[in-house]
């Protein structure tokens, strides 16, 4: 694809480029069911190590946008600067976020994609109202790109992962420079989307581009070129380092014994410190499997941290479940949001700054 061509070979003038297929679509495998946000961002780090990229500027393309946001906010010391084109922060309609669009109307259009995916002519018209200015060349390209990108099934699991994108937590942890770009009338991402990203973003600038495409086509690559060369660079020449993290995005997990008294009193001194040792080795087993990190232990109490809610989730259902075999009820309790790094305190490494949610299981 021309366009897709020379936006890269441009962006590769000025910097290293790293690019890489999503997993589930391009050259990538395709796994079996849909992937979590937390893969997403373990896929991004991945690709990052295996380059040798301790650091990056990251631009995030449609639902790529979001994703890059939440990667900043997640690993600060990893993004040096963010660009989100065609991007949104939430994709579904809230009481507090109306650019969202029906929870319905959007599980039809995936029903109705899912079983037109494979008619003739159905991503000639798909294509037709993404990129309404291209070249007969270009969409052509693109067609391709969609046809051979991704399986139906493949589309259909990326759709409802984007149908529970909300990255509004994240704007206040997020620290690096910022630029988001826009299409004014960009046909599948209205441009309020954009301009609500710049808003909440501390410091964000926004650039409405001219065009109503969603895909990049024609000469929009190299004004996109123009914009993101003249912005990284005057992040690189300014001299800009990161501050040092005091606060990151991430998930906690609280556990206790339900009546850990009593079965204390009943069992005495050593058969509780038994139990006790058995109930802390199933715990730390599943914060392994999680990738939790143990922060610190009090009593029968444990406090882990996570990268996403989705895996600590999982690891609390699992941690419930397992002490379950050594005769112990455990409650658990998560909060996911905006944490403070108490860096002077060894023993207790992040401190929710304010609740988002939580949850208790028995």
């Amino acid at each position: 694809m021309p366009s897709w061509s020379r936006l890269r070979s441009g962006l590769g003038e000025f910097s290293r480029l790293i690019r890489f297929d999503k997993r589930g679509t391009g050259m990538s495998d395709r796994p079996a069911g849909a992937t979590t946000f937390e893969q997403r961002m373990d896929d991004i780090r991945a690709v990052m190590d295996a380059a040798g990229s301790e650091r990056a500027a990251l631009i995030g393309v449609s639902e790529g946008a979001p994703m890059a946001v939440l990667f900043a906010a997640t690993y600060p010391a990893r993004a040096t600067a963010l660009v989100l084109h065609g991007g949104f922060a939430r994709t579904l309609w809230a009481p507090d976020y109306p650019l969202g669009g029906p929870r319905d109307a959007y599980d039809r259009s995936v029903e109705e994609e899912a079983g037109d995916w494979g008619r003739p002519g159905f991503l000639e018209e798909l294509v037709a109202g993404i990129v309404p200015d291209a070249d007969e060349e270009e969409r052509r390209a693109v067609v391709n790109i969609f046809r051979y990108g991704a399986t139906p099934g493949a589309v259909v699991d990326l759709d409802r992962l984007n149908a529970e994108i909300d990255v509004r937590a994240a704007f206040s942890v997020v620290t690096v420079p910022t630029l988001v770009l826009h299409q004014t009338e960009d046909p599948w991402v209205n441009i309020e989307h954009g301009r609500y990203l710049a808003q909440q973003i501390r410091g964000a600038r926004l650039v409405e581009l001219p065009g109503r495409s969603h895909v990049i086509t024609g000469d929009g690559a190299e004004r996109l070129v123009g914009e993101v060369r003249a912005f990284l660079e005057s992040v690189w020449s300014g001299g800009w380092t990161a501050p040092e993290p005091d606060r990151v995005l991430a998930t906690v997990l609280f556990t206790d014994i339900v009546g850990s008294t009593a079965k204390a009193a009943e069992l005495g001194d050593r058969g509780w410190r038994e139990l006790l040792e058995q109930h802390h080795a199933a715990i730390r087993r599943e914060l392994g499997r999680f990738r939790g990190h143990e922060i610190d232990t009090a009593g029968d109490g444990f406090f882990a941290s996570f990268d996403g809610p989705a895996r600590a989730i999982r690891c609390a259902c699992a941690i419930t479940e397992s002490v379950g075999q050594f005769g112990l009820e455990l409650r658990a309790g998560l909060h996911t949001g905006e944490c403070e790094l108490m860096t002077s305190a060894p023993a207790s490494l992040l401190r929710p700054v304010r609740a988002r949610s939580s949850c208790r299981r028995p």
